[in-house]
């Protein structure tokens, strides 16, 4: 009766619990109505892992992306010395999701202006990301080198020819050596750092940064929610809990403004 609800080979805990949960509680429904209906007993619901994201320090980020400078190209993909620089700068200096870096084209970065514009980004949402100077003068400079010649279709962040976007293997290869090398240590699967934490560390960076020059996070919570794509407040709201646990200086603050806004919350989803 019950083998379908069995963990399927490769199936992550939250894809099991997303196939079996809205079963059970369907069947719930339907013995209010006075149907009947098997209800799967709640012992075999697998338990609900929230995974804490990895709050990187500043010093961690520097030794992180020192490695990254120092990176070799590789005979797949001789541009990699090129690439990983910029790239997980990108990453973290504007909380992009790595879906949405990789698929980045060249006539999606105006260098000019030093805007990103991200196209079918989660829930097929489009946004404009401005970059600071020091991220746009480094994109020029990437350009220069690995863009001279590349049409607008090309991927920013590509293969050898950028004709295809760059696997998320490939990136999450690349970032497990960096953390070894920069002596990061790495929980095992499930455990993180994981490449999504560099957005994280994004969001709760630019909320503590606010908090302590006394900027009000009321006005500024919807502009970091718009730059981060975030559909829900919910989902922004998060990272003030985060922040005030990560920062406990700052807990006051955000709690004082917030108390009513951010009561105990889940952890967003790995895209979010």
């Amino acid at each position: 009766m019950t083998h379908w609800a069995e963990r399927r080979a490769g199936e992550s805990i939250g894809t099991l619990r997303i196939r079996i949960v809205p079963v059970r509680q369907f069947a719930l429904y339907l013995r209010q109505l006075g149907r009947e209906a098997y209800v799967i007993p709640h012992r075999i619901l697998p338990p609900y892992h929230r995974y804490v994201p990895y709050i990187f320090t500043d010093k961690e980020l520097a030794s992180f992306f020192a490695q990254s400078d120092i990176c070799r190209r590789w005979a797949r993909h001789p541009i990699r010395h090129l690439v990983m620089p910029v790239l997980f700068r990108l990453l973290y200096c504007c909380g992009l999701r790595v879906s949405e870096a990789s698929h980045l084209k060249v006539n999606h970065v105006d260098l000019h202006n030093g805007v990103l514009t991200v196209y079918s980004g989660k829930f097929g949402k489009d946004r404009r990301v401005p970059m600071s100077e020091e991220m746009t003068n480094r994109c020029r400079a990437y350009s220069t080198r690995v863009h001279a010649f590349s049409d607008g279709d090309s991927y920013y962040f590509g293969s050898s020819s950028c004709e295809h976007p760059l696997h998320v293997k490939t990136v999450y290869s690349n970032f497990r050596k960096f953390l070894w090398d920069a002596r990061i240590s790495h929980g095992g699967t499930g455990k993180g750092p994981r490449v999504h934490d560099l957005r994280h560390t994004f969001a709760v960076h630019c909320l503590s940064r606010w908090v302590e020059e006394g900027k009000d996070l009321s006005a500024y919570l919807p502009i970091l929610k718009t730059y981060l794509g975030h559909t829900h407040f919910r989902e922004t709201a998060y990272y003030l809990r985060l922040t005030a646990d990560v920062y406990p200086t700052i807990t006051a603050q955000v709690e004082q403004v917030f108390a009513q806004m951010i009561p105990a919350i889940e952890a967003p989803h790995e895209g979010d």
